[in-house]
């Protein structure tokens, strides 16, 4: 074939999706035939718009033009959309970002060498919170004609396949016939319905442009992965419930994977008479004010999470992968006797010991097990129990610790020469805000992530996106982005620290290019302040964890066209104001805000847990083995 025969064959074919008004629908109009002369470049893309993939984030270089070139065909037909970004970490983290929120399916495209292994390290973000999203990297030729530019060093081959199957699934395209495969593997990693993560398709430079004449277009997978079931061990479902009838203390741990069975925890609480504490990731699956909710639990939990889950003698795990900061490093829960584990994942099942565990679908088996209570256990008694009544003491002690430092919402600092907001008023002003105008909010990691997540009052699933799976500095004004990408349109925050920011601050362009409507909330403390504050809780002072450079953020953010600076004040009536001005703004907007950092226990909502990191190391570890848990 030759090159202006490919070109017309591509244009072709993209108009008569378009008219048709998908792949699917040109198929069964037959104006698209279902055996066709293509390429394994435009294969690669009908492969995905079949799987619903028509979002492509992209930086292009040398390692992707040719499926830069499809794509710039379809995208004249009206069939994909390309967002060409500043950055493959930025595209990385919208993509997720767009998968967590909406359940939009994206593929990040970049070229081979620096640009994918970029794109690789915020794939971090996908893996960890088990969100599916595509990547398309470019990759050394298959003839190994000598070294390709940019490929890794050395004799070893499929260096990158290698790296990329250590994050996720992956393939290499080294022989075009095997598309189908590539994409039906993908399918089952982007699409599983319980541990979805990221999936690398490696592009090598030769074999974008290959020929593959006659090809079947039904050898392009279609259609999504079944549903999960319920789990199906009937003797452990019983002996689960008698082992909740039999305990005094339950409390039950909501991991991520479970904000979609806040119906069935609420009933399972009731009947067990239980207490929740949550995970980062899992704020709002029961209201904030929902009598039984204890908030979050671990290395920096809130005061009644971690009381809870040292004093209990049962624990019902939901979804969770018990990560570190969630378990205070395995020893989270010195007085349980009992595990009940329910995960979709098996290794998750039995990661505690004195475990019965119940694999299958989070909500589905809670749903079978409190109908097993329901039928051998007495019906909830009225009033408080005793230990309801004392996890309800201790939430109103840290509602009142809350309050006194809400009350107080700022404080003298030194480096900004006078008082300025503190980081927990600061992030509860905003985040009631963003609840009161229906904003998503996304916190990037570090102290403004561990404050966000001990302050915000959600009372629903999916207001909150606290990306502590990995904690990626720069994540949360990347994700605004996304906000652009949807194809419902909503209206984010972003709450970083100046750490955060300076990591990635590239959406300030993109932002403004594709269309994102949201606000950068730069919280400003000139440092990485849950590392100093770790540095002097374990060694009595900080180190390398801050600088002396002033930055005028609101003048930077204001040097892009199309962005609203605004300067975020100094008082909670200012930042206020600030937030109002930048929710009127249709488009993308920063306030800075200065915030205090300093030894005053009135400038942070504290941490009430153990960690295995540091100094602290000799003592949790031998904590843990005691617990043998």
């Amino acid at each position: 074939m030759d090159p202006e025969q490919i070109m017309r064959g591509r244009r072709a074919r993209a108009i008569a999706i378009a008219r048709a008004g998908g792949l699917e629908e040109a198929l069964e109009q037959s104006v698209l035939q279902p055996v066709i002369d293509t390429t394994l470049a435009e294969a690669l893309v009908l492969g995905l718009l079949r799987q619903g993939v028509h979002r492509f984030i992209s930086v292009l270089g040398h390692g992707s033009t040719e499926v830069g070139e499809v794509l710039r065909l379809y995208e004249d037909a009206g069939v994909v959309k390309t967002y060409p970004v500043r950055s493959e970490v930025e595209a990385s983290h919208a993509a997720a970002a767009l998968r967590w929120v909406t359940g939009g399916k994206a593929a990040v495209v970049t070229s081979i060498g620096p640009g994918a292994l970029q794109a690789l390290s915020a794939s971090l973000v996908a893996a960890s919170d088990s969100l599916g999203v595509w990547y398309l990297f470019g990759d050394e030729t298959t003839e190994d004609e000598g070294p390709n530019m940019q490929q890794i060093p050395g004799h070893g081959q499929n260096r990158y396949l290698r790296l990329c199957e250590t994050m996720g699934g992956a393939y290499c395209l080294h022989t075009p016939a095997a598309v189908g495969t590539a994409l039906r593997r993908g399918l089952a990693r982007v699409d599983a319905p319980a541990g979805a993560g990221p999936f690398f398709l490696l592009m090598p430079l030769n074999t974008q442009p290959a020929a593959m004449p006659s090809f079947h277009l039904d050898e392009l997978p279609s259609g999504g992965m079944p549903p999960l079931a319920p789990a199906a061990d009937k003797d452990a479902l019983a002996r689960a419930a008698a082992a909740l009838r039999d305990a005094g203390r339950v409390v039950v741990k909501v991991g991520g994977g479970a904000t979609a069975a806040g119906t069935e925890i609420a009933r399972l609480l009731e009947l067990s008479d239980g207490v929740a504490v949550l995970s980062p990731v899992s704020t709002g699956t029961l209201p904030h004010d929902h009598p039984r909710n204890m908030q979050v639990g671990g290395s920096k939990g809130t005061l009644c999470g971690n009381h809870a889950m040292e004093r209990a003698d049962l624990l019902v795990a939901l979804g969770t992968r018990a990560v570190c900061q969630s378990d205070c490093s395995r020893t989270g829960y010195p007085d349980v006797k009992q595990v009940i584990n329910i995960n979709a994942d098996p290794a998750a099942a039995v990661h505690y010991a004195r475990t019965i565990a119940l694999v299958g679908d989070v909500a589905g088996t809670l749903r079978q097990l409190n109908e097993w209570l329901e039928a051998c256990s007495p019906p909830p008694s009225e009033g408080l129990s005793f230990w309801l009544h004392e996890c309800t003491q201790k939430r109103d002690e840290w509602r009142a610790f809350q309050a006194e430092r809400f009350d107080n919402p700022t404080l003298h600092d030194p480096v900004w020469g006078g008082p300025v907001l503190t980081q927990p008023a600061a992030i509860r002003i905003a985040t009631d805000w963003a609840r009161s105008v229906d904003a998503v909010s996304f916190f990037d990691a570090g102290d403004v992530q561990t404050h966000g997540f001990q302050a915000v009052q959600d009372d629903r699933p999916n207001r909150t996106f606290s990306e502590a799976g990995a904690s990626y500095m720069g994540f949360a004004t990347s994700a605004l982005l996304a906000t652009g990408l949807a194809e419902e349109p909503f209206y984010g925050l972003a709450l970083t620290g100046d750490g955060s920011f300076m990591m990635n601050p590239q959406v300030l362009l993109d932002g403004v290019e594709h269309g994102a409507r949201g606000c950068i909330l730069l919280l400003d403390n000139r440092r990485m302040a849950a590392i100093s504050s770790l540095q002097v809780a374990q060694y009595g002072a900080d180190y390398a964890t801050r600088d002396h450079v002033a930055v005028d953020y609101v003048a930077m953010a204001g040097a892009f066209d199309g962005v609203l600076a605004l300067d975020g004040g100094r008082t909670p009536e200012a930042l206020e104001q600030a937030l109002e001005q930048a929710h009127a703004h249709d488009g993308l907007s920063l306030v800075h805000v200065p915030v205090y950092y300093g030894d005053d226990p009135l400038g942070g909502l504290g941490a009430f847990g153990r960690w295995n990191v540091g100094n602290w190391v000799k003592d949790v570890q031998r904590l843990r083995h005691d617990i043998g848990l």
